[in-house]
């Protein structure tokens, strides 16, 4: 993480007050905290501090509950945001299997990830190069940890059928959303 960005964890406000009830006291212990935590969608998306009990995240909840907390330390330097990049085997680990059964090379897939100063600090990814999902980003937007339900789901579906109509993709909606849900159940395997 560059020069090891970090802050104190001192707000009495919930995710933070949950953080330290956890024994997570900063930023870099926070992030390692939810780095090794595995991929997986939690009961409810909403509540995304279920991370810490449930033992599992997605980029979306893991991403929030930081961004989170670093709202209630008046921590500004850090931003959540959401883009969509071009999944495929060589950046997101697990999906080849599923895009090799249709004519895709890659599905625009929403990831949600944090910046300090402009570099990406992503705590879910599969591949152990950053390079290759932000050499395939397509577009992105910063946003706020509650955005990650409604408004990601619209911002990524939107863009998907705008894509298909752009790109004359034979496959309708319906049926690439099918398909993604494959591609994200196959990360959680």
């Amino acid at each position: 993480m560059g020069k090891q960005f970090n802050f104190k964890i001192e707000s009495i406000l919930p995710y933070s007050a949950l953080c330290k009830a956890h024994g997570i006291v900063d930023f870099l212990t926070l992030c390692n905290r939810l780095k090794n935590l595995p991929y997986g969608r939690t009961k409810n998306k909403n509540d995304f501090s279920s991370i810490l009990t449930e033992h599992k995240g997605t980029c979306s909840t893991k991403h929030a509950f930081i961004k989170q907390v670093a709202i209630e330390n008046n921590c500004v330097d850090l931003q959540l945001f959401i883009g969509i990049y071009k999944m495929n085997e060589d950046n997101t680990r697990g999906v080849g299997r599923v895009l090799a059964n249709t004519c895709l090379e890659y599905i625009p897939e929403a990831h949600t990830y944090l910046k300090i100063n402009g570099k990406i600090i992503d705590l879910t990814r599969a591949t152990n190069s950053v390079e290759s999902f932000q050499n395939t980003l397509l577009t992105e937007t910063k946003i706020l940890p509650t955005a990650i339900v409604d408004f990601k789901t619209n911002y990524h579906q939107n863009y998907l059928k705008q894509w298909l109509i752009k790109q004359n993709i034979k496959y309708k909606f319906d049926a690439l959303w099918r398909i993604r849900e494959l591609c994200i159940r196959a990360l959680s395997a």
